[in-house]
């Protein structure tokens, strides 16, 4: 058995030509993917998954008013690279569909994520986050320049040194958060990827998730015993 981890960035058009070129010289059998079903079938649908203020009470208003952020800046920054959020997801699923490859979809249910933010979140880091956004973090602030974030390039995946220092100021400032949104979706999407491993042994496997979630998943995946 054979697994490939792709790294991607979500408006980078650089993950999409990975994922074509990488399917098509590694042939897998199997091609999983960074989604749950509903999202999956959204993004197949051209649909964009909604949140709307009737799910605040099931996955907790702090949770809601997230997903609008995230939906928001992921918005506005594929307009700014031409690349509509998800669309490196949505290629892996469709060159699938069109091969008659298998399709693993292995994160976790968006709901559960978003819950559990809602829940581990914490009043100093929820005054954090809205102290960053008023003050332009995600553009223009001081911390991005100390973290050396200023010279990304939005229509490129980031280096792993890169991730590591985009990485760095959500674990120090937003511990909590980056547990719910990145550490336990990456044991979870390692569990689900290892029952994919363990059910076809002799297949070679694509994975296609965002870049922040490589490396821990490639650590995690070192201390499993597959057999």
């Amino acid at each position: 058995m054979q697994i490939k981890i792709i790294g991607t960035s979500h408006i980078a058009k650089e993950s999409i030509e990975e994922i074509k070129n990488t399917i098509n010289e590694f042939k897998p059998e199997i091609v999983a993917v960074e989604l749950d079903k509903n999202r999956a079938a959204a993004l197949l649908s051209n649909q964009k998954s909604k949140i709307s203020i009737s799910d605040a009470k099931r996955i907790g208003f702090k949770g809601f008013l997230f997903a609008k952020i995230g939906q928001f800046v992921q918005k506005k920054l594929g307009n700014m690279v031409g690349v509509s959020p998800g669309s490196e997801m949505k290629t892996a699923l469709e060159i699938a569909k069109k091969q008659k490859l298998t399709i693993a979809l292995i994160d976790q249910p968006i709901e559960i994520t978003l819950n559990n933010f809602s829940k581990t979140l914490t009043w100093k880091e929820k005054f954090r986050f809205v102290g960053d956004i008023i003050s332009g973090f995600l553009f223009k602030n001081k911390q991005i320049k100390e973290y050396g974030l200023d010279t990304i390039d939005l229509k490129k995946v980031p280096t792993d040194e890169l991730i590591e220092k985009m990485m760095k100021p959500m674990q120090e400032r937003f511990p909590n958060v980056y547990k719910s949104l990145v550490e336990d979706r990456n044991k979870y999407m390692v569990k689900q990827l290892v029952k994919v491993m363990r059910a076809n042994p002799d297949k070679k496997i694509v994975c296609v998730v965002g870049a922040g979630h490589k490396k821990g998943m490639d650590e995690l995946l070192l201390k499993v015993e597959i057999v």
